[in-house]
């Protein structure tokens, strides 16, 4: 059988990221997607053409996921032939955390209506846009998944995890300590750890 592991990083990351899953997946062909798209609507058709590109040939394919790349395959992937995926930190309320960082900058929705895109002090642009997307856009997402969430993440609360985690039929595991970004060498070791014993 030939085997597909698609990587997908968050923001501020990169497809090379996808080496560290290599030893992970010892008889996986494995990717990184170099995505360019910054809005669901753009990643819609730029993850589905690669997905298409990439994985014809394949018997199976995987995908590992990151923050808002998780959002953004969940946007675009969901009728995919993906046997199962593996989220990290996955960003899976877009509304709740537009409205929560509408909230941290002090912005109503009608001024965020009014001015269709405002910049905050904390380095996100908030766009009207984007919100009205994602209410429209609901995620439905049944692919077989497992989420790895850090109880410090300080985007996604675990209660919104545990919703999604429900409602998705996926199995969510929680790092006591572990952050949104997965990074240090005690996080990748519960990262590694979680995904060869689930794989």
């Amino acid at each position: 059988m030939k085997n597909l592991v698609i990587y997908i990083h968050g923001k501020g990351g990169s497809a090379d990221e996808a080496l560290h899953y290599k030893s992970l997946f010892p008889d996986y062909d494995v990717v990184g997607f170099d995505y360019k798209s910054n809005t669901p609507w753009d990643a819609r058709k730029e993850f589905s053409n690669y997905f298409d590109s990439i994985a014809a040939g394949y018997d199976e394919v995987y995908l590992i996921a990151n923050s808002i790349g998780a959002f953004f395959s969940m946007n675009a992937l969901t009728e995919k032939p993906i046997k199962k995926a593996f989220f990290i930190s996955p960003m899976v309320n877009l509304e709740k955390l537009i409205c929560n960082m509408m909230t941290w900058a002090g912005i109503s929705e009608e001024t965020l209506r009014e001015k269709k895109e405002i910049a905050t002090d904390f380095g996100e642009n908030l766009s009207w846009e984007y919100l009205c997307y994602v209410r429209e856009n609901p995620i439905e997402w049944h692919i077989p998944t497992q989420i790895l969430y850090g109880s410090k993440d300080n985007l996604t609360a675990l209660e919104t995890m545990q919703e999604f985690a429900k409602k998705a039929g996926a199995t969510l595991t929680v790092m006591e300590g572990g952050e949104h970004w997965f990074h240090t060498e005690e996080q990748m070791e519960f990262l590694d750890r979680w995904i060869t014993g689930i794989k």
